[in-house]
């Protein structure tokens, strides 16, 4: 049998197998159980009640978290003339528009999240075979599509997050750092699921919020007691 590493054997004697914790005391764990020297994110997954293999029970969208996530975040902005000032002015890290375009056809892309304004679609749209699957496409269902480009990049730069749900519909989410503050990482978890009641699709039926799950980057998933928290 292959010997436990010092980090797998504190894991197996500190996490109790189907336990639902507490938010604040989950967070704590993930604290203690963290050994690695870089800043672990912490992580959640949304176990949602919607059949994900029907559109009306897709669910997407975005929340400013209170705390932020703790990443630093470069955002670029599709936008000419006044959106484009605005957007720099905003804290944008990279403006553009035909000239961006081709920067990301080339493969210049050092940033995180892509703004647009409506009238830019038709040059970011032919973009979509590049930053689809980076998820950096613009949608207006998260409000990376608009004409307040101002307040988007706002929006990101304070901590925003996208989500959408997953074939098992599952929402997955960074909600902080191991190094927040419990209370900051329950904030921040508890705007999510605030934003997740308001945009629960019609057709889904019974139970909505079935299992919250969070964990560190490098960490042991914890179930969370959905009792602990103010939703």
């Amino acid at each position: 049998m292959a010997k436990l590493s010092k980090r797998a054997r504190a894991i197996k004697e500190k996490v109790e197998a189907g336990k639902q914790y507490g938010i604040l005391d989950a967070v704590q764990l993930l604290k203690e159980l963290s050994t690695v020297k870089f800043g672990e994110a912490v992580d959640v997954s949304v176990n949602l009640g919607v059949d994900p293999r029907k559109s009306d029970q897709n669910v997407r969208g975005s929340t400013v978290l209170p705390n932020g996530t703790g990443k630093v975040v470069r955002v670029a902005v599709f936008a000419q003339g006044a959106n484009a000032a605005a957007a720099k002015e905003a804290g944008a890290d990279v403006v553009g528009f035909d000239d961006l375009a081709a920067d990301v056809k080339a493969g210049k892309m050092d940033f995180d999240v892509v703004i647009a304004t409506p009238d830019a679609m038709r040059v970011v749209g032919q973009l979509g075979q590049i930053l689809g699957p980076r998820g950096l496409m613009p949608n207006p269902k998260v409000g990376t599509v608009t004409p307040n480009v101002a307040e988007a990049v706002q929006n990101a730069k304070a901590g925003q997050v996208r989500y959408r749900t997953d074939k098992g519909g599952i929402v997955h989410c960074t909600i902080g750092k191991v190094s927040f503050d419990p209370a900051a990482v329950k904030q921040n978890l508890e705007a999510l699921l605030a934003d997740l009641k308001k945009i629960k699709p019609s057709a889904a039926k019974g139970i909505y919020m079935k299992k919250i799950t969070i964990s560190s980057t490098m960490g042991p998933g914890l179930q969370v007691d959905l009792s602990s928290l103010d939703v």
